[in-house]
This record gives C-alpha cells, structure tokens and sequence, in this order.
C-alpha cells in the first residue's frame, strides 16, 4: 500500500472505511465539505425507501479512488 495521495493511499483506506459506517465521513476526512454533505444528504434520502445501504458502499468506494 502506498503513503502517497491517490487510490490505495492510506489515507483513502481510511476515508472510506469512515464512510462505510457513516456515508459522506470519508470525504468530509478528505476536506471535501459539499461533496460529504451530498453524501449523506443522499444517504438519508434512500433510507427512506431502503436502499441506503447503496450510499454507504458508492461513498466508500469514491472516498477510496479520491486523487488529492
């Protein structure tokens, strides 16, 4: 695993394990405000027809492919 910024990063490992558990965290980790508040604005949203668990793995998977 590389230290630099980019996929794979450690950083971004860790950016989208927060946002597995909490949709948007990662990138509000990353300094990405409005991108975060989508995140879990939209998260929120689907919840209501239960597919927010769709959130939670797309917030994942952007927080860890995320180029600095």
């Amino acid at each position: 695993m590389s230290n630099g910024p980019g996929p794979g990063s450690a950083g971004n490992v860790i950016a989208a394990l927060c946002s597995l558990c909490i949709p948007g965290l990662g990138q509000l980790t990353q300094g990405r405000l409005l991108r975060a508040m989508f995140h879990f604005g939209l998260a929120c949203l689907l919840w209501f027809i239960v597919l927010g668990w769709l959130m939670h793995l797309w917030s994942a998977f952007e927080a860890a492919r995320y180029r600095g």
